[in-house]
């Protein structure tokens, strides 16, 4: 059961949530405008819409509803606002994102390319380790992690990378091992440091902001 919350506590874990997601939202379209390989989970979505011909931010819509449907069954603590914001309005937001950021870098030199993605890979896991600490609600796909760091002995930070892998595989398998431009160095970075940056930013800046 979640704790009982004061009303500027209860405040500081709404707005933890919504920037967290929303910024989730144009991280994801700022990898893909680097065109350095995108996130794990960006990476197993791109590799359904190739064998599912729909718009990207409705198949992102139907993979979290999906999903969502076993998180209610693993657990439902962490089904929540930010599970809400998450599922209906990232992949929406990290489309819109990526075409601003293409507007604005129409033919990025392979330096500004670089510069892009450094930015990206710090500022994703800052945005999941804001709204994975408020605890209002997390990513279909946080959630996996995250139940089997409470009902196993091992760490978050190793099972974000397990949960991260097996997305890359099956989103390789799914593209036809063709990887189109989701698959780079971003992809590989981003598999095996998101887990342990996130630590590192929930004890840094997110817990310490929430206690505030």
């Amino acid at each position: 059961m979640k704790e009982k919350l004061s009303a500027p506590k209860r405040g500081r874990r709404i707005a933890m949530t919504v920037c967290g997601v929303l910024l989730t939202g144009v991280v994801v379209g700022l990898f893909k405008a680097s065109r350095m390989g995108v996130d794990p989970f960006q990476v197993l979505c791109a590799g359904l819409a190739h064998v599912i011909p729909i718009p990207f931010g409705t198949l992102y819509v139907i993979v979290n509803l999906v999903l969502l449907v076993g998180m209610f069954f693993a657990d439902r603590h962490y089904i929540g606002l930010g599970t809400v914001i998450n599922m209906l309005f990232l992949g929406y937001v990290a489309q819109y994102a990526q075409n601003f950021f293409q507007l604005l870098f129409p033919n990025p030199s392979l330096a500004a390319r670089l510069a892009m993605l450094l930015a990206a890979i710090p500022f994703l896991c800052l945005a999941g380790s804001l709204y994975i600490t408020a605890d209002l609600g997390v990513s279909t796909y946080d959630v996996w992690a995250l139940t089997l760091e409470r009902r196993t002995r091992y760490p978050f930070r190793v099972l974000r990378v397990a949960t991260d892998l097996l997305c890359v595989g099956l989103g390789f398998a799914l593209l036809g091992f063709s990887p189109a431009g989701m698959l780079g160095l971003g992809t590989i970075v981003t598999a095996f440091f998101t887990g342990p940056l996130i630590d590192y930013f929930n004890r840094k800046v997110s817990r310490p902001l929430l206690e505030r």
